[in-house]
């Protein structure tokens, strides 16, 4: 447990992208014109600074709590800082070509978005790294209000402001219902410490109070993760968004939401309630039935789609079901999938959206009769997207292949007829996904262009950054062994002694 000045050392890669925010306000300030390049550079430059003091103080051996234990210094939680780095960084690249997001022709309110991006950044760092229900709060608050900004960016586009105004709404409600939940928590333990609300509703005998608690916490966490039934916002605000920002929303704070997740179900929360016979473990249960109802609506709302747009965003719900069954695994095994999984998903679902992107800026729309023919007016860009589709699926060789087995295998191995059923359901949504996104292929490769339709000129810059993600999604199978072994190597998390909570008035007054 380390002081806040001994804390500062380690606390440099959110300090890093902090004065880097201020930078580029200043600098666009002194200059008097905005420049996108200048904003793109300094955001990019100071995000390699920030991966660079992320692993020049990376000790797999130790593990800290800074700042009095608000925060974890622990391996997992630089695996995240760098997931977080590499999700940005690509969001930034590609919103230097992306005309619905920054009006590269003009270059006006670049610096704006690039702040933004950073920002939303620290917050997520912040998020993966909280052991403690207040900066859970405060960061998972910092990271959504920066989501409700970036995705109506566009202010003057009716899509965007309407997105952003139905993100408000829904995550106000979530915040809300949370915070009650924490408040129950905090009146079990009379602290806020992860290690005190754990030994407090280990040994207090409302187990129902804390099972209500913990239920009203998922309405925050599983907003940020759109699971069922918190998933409401996501399409309209993943179509409204600027195409930038809901590939950054579709990975960054889904993966922020579930690094959050893992700490406050292995931190926070005791595997099992009660004492004696009465001793129930009902997470498994209650994390699986969220996973299936998240799948199963996921996918299957997608089916009716025909906006890429909407229709990926209900594949992000899909997939945050199949992440959920990692938590249900819980352990090692769970967590090491989720890792993987997180890895995989980063690569295919940028690649997606990059394309998206691409086809955009190309002149094409986001609607699946926009890509009748694509795969002869951008051959290059549809081979990249059939990638991306087959690796989202879960089709072998492809890097989606290797996150779902994983996966599969934590929950299957787990043991006990709920969890080899969840396993079975996350089988047959992989099967049904496959359907719509067999459809973006039908209409790419098997369906004529429109007349008069000529080949598109893709932007050199989205070439690049859809062919890097490409590379990966199909040959990351050759890089399996160093791969898993860093994840491996991620897996410690800073996990205080938990020490006798102190008795609170809230003790008396239950049953």
């Amino acid at each position: 447990m380390l002081d806040n000045f001994h804390s500062l050392k380690y606390f440099l890669p959110e300090t890093i992208l902090s004065v880097a925010v201020l930078v580029i306000i200043a600098a666009d300030l002194i200059a008097g014109k905005p420049s996108l390049k200048r904003s793109a550079g300094l955001t990019l430059g100071a995000l390699g600074l920030a991966l660079i003091a992320t692993i020049a103080k990376m000790d797999r051996n130790n593990a800290y709590g800074l700042f009095g234990g608000l925060m974890a210094k622990d391996p997992m939680g630089d695996f995240f800082k760098i997931f977080f780095i590499a999700t940005t960084a690509l969001v930034g690249i590609a919103a230097m070509r992306a005309k619905d997001a920054i009006d590269y022709t003009t270059d006006k309110e670049s610096a704006e978005f690039y702040t933004l991006a950073l920002t939303t950044t620290v917050g997520m760092f912040l998020m993966a790294t909280s052991t403690d229900l207040l900066t859970a709060f405060l960061s998972l608050e910092m990271v959504s209000i920066m989501s409700y900004i970036l995705s109506g960016f566009t202010r003057r586009n009716r899509a965007s402001s309407e997105a952003s105004l139905k993100y408000v709404i829904y995550g106000g409600v979530a915040s809300g219902v949370m915070l009650y939940g924490m408040s129950l928590l905090y009146g079990l333990a009379g602290a806020t410490s992860f290690s005190a609300v754990r030994a407090a509703c280990a040994a207090t005998p409302a187990t129902s109070t804390v099972v209500v608690a913990v239920i009203l916490c998922l309405a925050g966490f599983g907003y940020k993760i759109a699971s069922v039934p918190f998933h409401m916002w996501c399409p309209d605000v993943y179509q409204g968004a600027p195409t930038p920002v809901t590939m950054f929303l579709s990975v960054g704070p889904k993966a922020a939401g579930f690094a959050l997740l893992i700490r406050f179900f292995t931190a926070g929360i005791p595997s099992e309630l009660g004492t004696g016979l009465g001793t129930v473990t009902p997470w498994p249960l209650l994390l699986a039935v969220i996973a299936c109802a998240t799948m199963t609506l996921g996918n299957l709302s997608a089916l009716m789609q025909t906006n890429l747009k909407r229709m990926f965003a209900y594949s992000s719900i899909a997939h945050a079901g199949y992440l959920l069954l990692g938590l249900c695994a819980g352990g090692h095994d769970g967590t090491f999938a989720i890792f993987i999984y997180l890895i995989t998903y980063l690569f295919m679902n940028i690649g997606a959206f990059t394309v998206i992107c691409a086809i955009s800026d190309a002149g094409l729309g986001e609607d699946l009769l926009d890509y009748r023919g694509l795969g002869k007016r951008a051959p290059g860009a549809s081979l990249a997207m059939a990638m991306f589709l087959f690796s989202l699926t879960g089709l072998p060789p492809f890097a989606g292949f290797f996150g779902k087995y994983f996966l599969f295998a934590a929950v299957i191995s787990k043991g006990g007829n709920l969890l080899v059923w969840a396993a079975i359901i996350g089988v047959l949504n992989s099967a049904v996904s496959l359907f719509y996104y067999a459809r973006i292929l039908k209409a790419m490769y098997f369906e004529t262009p429109a007349e008069g339709a000529s080949l598109l000129v893709i932007p050199r810059l989205h070439t690049i950054n859809m062919w890097a993600m490409a590379v990966p999604t199909v040959g990351l199978f050759v890089l399996w062994a160093p791969l898993m072994r860093f994840v491996e190597l991620s897996m410690t998390q800073w996990l205080p002694a938990v020490a006798e909570a102190a008795p609170s008035a809230m003790h008396a007054l239950l049953p």
